[in-house]
């Protein structure tokens, strides 16, 4: 879309505002504006005091993607706030392979359970099935249930893939895991494996003491 100097220029006052709402408005609208546009402008608020502009900058950079917009992302993998820095890791997922580095290098060095979360999903979007694999095997040993839950759900992707019997490997012994949230992922998991195997942990996870595990498993019935 092209856009007339005027609006630039009203965009631009709307940057510089004193008040929040106009420079969230005048973020949301650089969307229609060409990369070498937006980015700079993105890039002149990335030490914003207001979590949410930054938030709205890193999500702007993401579908602005440039050399500069990408080194902008990185340095907000180091933001204070874990909304920013997750927002920011999925914003790089949109550059592809050459983001994968640095998302290894942020589910290793950042303990936050919401940015570890967000490679995970990052390296999903990347459809690479082994990094995949490692990600979520790497995230069952995370102490965060909310975690746990959410590799054990992105298992069922290997259900029709050679990997199958190694996801079964890593997904068995979670009948035992003591949060019910992660079985009940698991049994969502294991309706995608149409193998004996699976329906054995599932005949065990029906007498499951957590109502949420047992709809669950008959969630794959209905």
């Amino acid at each position: 879309m092209t856009s007339q100097p005027t609006d630039l220029e009203q965009l631009k006052l709307g940057l510089e505002s004193p008040e929040l709402a106009p420079r969230l408005r005048a973020l949301t609208a650089l969307t229609a504006y060409d990369t070498s546009t937006a980015v700079p402008l993105l890039c002149a608020h990335l030490d914003e005091a207001d979590m949410l502009v930054r938030l709205l900058v890193a999500t702007g950079l993401g579908r602005k993607r440039s050399p500069q917009s990408f080194q902008a992302l990185t340095a907000l993998l180091m933001d204070s706030e874990a909304q920013v820095r997750s927002e920011a890791v999925l914003s790089l997922s949109r550059f592809g392979p050459q983001s994968r580095p640095l998302l290894w290098q942020t589910f290793r060095e950042d303990a936050d359970s919401l940015v570890r979360a967000a490679v995970l999903e990052a390296i999903a979007i990347l459809s690479d099935p082994l990094e995949l694999f490692k990600v979520c095997t790497l995230a069952l040993g995370d102490s965060d249930v909310a975690l746990q839950e959410l590799a054990t759900l992105h298992f069922r992707q290997f259900a029709d893939t050679d990997m199958r019997t190694a996801a079964l490997d890593h997904l068995q012994p979670l009948a035992r895991n003591p949060h019910g949230p992660v079985r009940a992922a698991l049994a969502r998991s294991l309706h995608a494996f149409d193998s004996y195997r699976a329906r054995e942990i599932l005949t065990q996870l029906h007498d499951d003491a957590d109502h949420r595990v047992v709809a669950a498993v008959l969630e794959g019935l209905v």
